[in-house]
């Protein structure tokens, strides 16, 4: 249907040159093809009519129409082109009207496709809308705007089409319905409750698939041990309001160090049945040390005093910006792993992931990925490969290419669909593995 509506578009918009050629069906032929210009911007493909979703529909037809145009339009050009020399033998009058028939037809299907998918487009980021509208009129930078519009809209719809497709038909399997409920440990800096959500479309997915949410609850920036008493309580408060008695911990970043702390010391490892460490420094980060070193005590202790000011406002009852870092760093994980044990009883599995170049990671992720890299290596912007491993098993997510998986991808942060790794199906899967062992 693309190709048929490719041709329709194109003899639309050189109607003024072509109806001759149909001699004394031009007429029909001109009516005919109005309507059929017509129909195709309302329904460019009928590709979309199984998508369960009426956004996600008009997003895939306005990235069609694009298409659509961009093919129309190129091939209108160089029909123009071969006319040209009408413009030096006394026929100008024609070949500006055949030039202002395909402009307003053109602009007609171009409009209909970027507004659409610039309404019904969530991840069709700020830059990219921003420079559409900055280059919509400069040659070259604007096909190079539209080229990147039309991929992410189109992969968006496929993708989320495919994924509600996806979840209807495995409704009934529940298969994220783990024996015991998952509990979601954020890591340092961020929060999981008033004004923030730090997992994205993660914790959605998982219970429509059947699963059982609790999230930490903890503050933003405590030492390892401040954070663990934190989850420790929340722990036992879940565990004896719901009489779950268990939990799956789900730990990123800082939040695997605190989950290992609670664990081991805290008395609570008989309430857990399982710890998955995201993206988490158990072997420290180098360059926390370096920095710690070489930043002056004054603008540490500026940085910090704003930070808990800050947090303070959002909700943090005590905030504490440099315990964070410094337990953090190399020196203090080594520290702590002499004495946390693995508790008895519990399933410890570990995650990590890669950047593959500095620019995967946003700001400050691509200015930290090459100080993680000369000190540890292959990271994911903030921890090194080296550094996230810990339990039985232990799984490296990369993808080929440029892109990478960040730190902050990880949890969705972003919310940011990255061709080669869909982090919300994965989280489903790491959900089922974990009821396939019982837990």
């Amino acid at each position: 249907m693309l190709i048929i509506n490719a041709i329709v578009f194109f003899i639309t918009a050189n109607l003024y040159r072509l109806a001759g050629l149909f001699g004394e069906y031009r007429i029909p032929v001109c009516v005919a093809s109005g309507i059929l210009f017509l129909f195709g911007n309302i329904r460019p493909s009928l590709r979309d009519k199984k998508i369960p979703s009426r956004r996600l529909r008009v997003c895939m037809q306005g990235s069609y129409l694009l298409i659509l145009f961009c093919v129309s339009a190129a091939a209108s050009m160089f029909y123009l082109l071969l006319e040209i020399g009408r413009l030096f033998s006394g026929e100008a009058g024609i070949w500006l009207l055949h030039l202002l028939n395909v402009f307003l037809v053109e602009a007609a299907v171009f409009w209909n496709g970027i507004i659409r998918v610039y309404l019904t487009s969530k991840q069709l980021a700020v830059k990219w809308r921003l420079l559409g509208v900055i280059c919509g009129f400069i040659p070259v930078a604007n096909l190079v705007v539209l080229y990147h519009i039309i991929r992410i809209t189109g992969y968006e719809a496929k993708l989320e089409g495919e994924k509600l497709l996806l979840d209807e038909s495995r409704k009934e399997q529940r298969i994220c319905a783990t024996k015991y409920p998952i509990l979601l440990v954020h890591g340092v800096f961020f929060r999981d409750f008033k004004y923030l959500n730090y997992w994205g479309r993660i914790p959605g997915e998982l219970e429509k698939n059947g699963a059982v949410i609790y999230y930490g609850n903890h503050q933003s920036a405590d030492s390892v041990e401040g954070s663990a008493r934190e989850l420790a309580q929340r722990i036992r408060q879940i565990t004896e309001e719901t009489g779950c008695e268990k939990l799956n911990i789900i730990a990123h970043s800082k939040g695997g160090l605190d989950c290992r702390y609670a664990l081991s010391e805290l008395g609570i490892a008989d309430r857990a049945a399982s710890l998955t460490t995201v993206n988490t420094p158990h072997r420290g980060c180098l360059f926390a040390d370096y920095l710690l070193e070489k930043i002056p005590k004054n603008i540490q202790e500026k940085t910090a005093d704003t930070y808990n000011r800050t947090l303070k406002v959002l909700g943090d009852e005590n905030p504490d910006f440099m315990e964070a870092v410094r337990d953090l760093t190399a020196r203090a994980c080594e520290e702590r792993n002499k004495y946390i044990k693995d508790a008895e009883g519990v399933y410890y599995q570990s995650i990590g992931s890669k950047c593959n170049h500095a620019v995967n990671g946003r700001f400050p992720l691509n200015f930290t990925y090459y100080l993680v890299k000369y000190f540890g290596g292959e990271n994911d912007g903030l921890v090194s490969t080296e550094s996230f491993p810990w339990g039985e098993r232990c799984q490296l997510v990369a993808v080929k290419g440029r892109r990478g998986v960040s730190h902050g991808d990880m949890i969705d942060l972003n919310r940011e669909n990255i061709p080669g790794f869909d982090v919300r199906e994965f989280y489903v899967n790491l959900a089922a593995e974990l009821k396939q062992k019982g837990l």
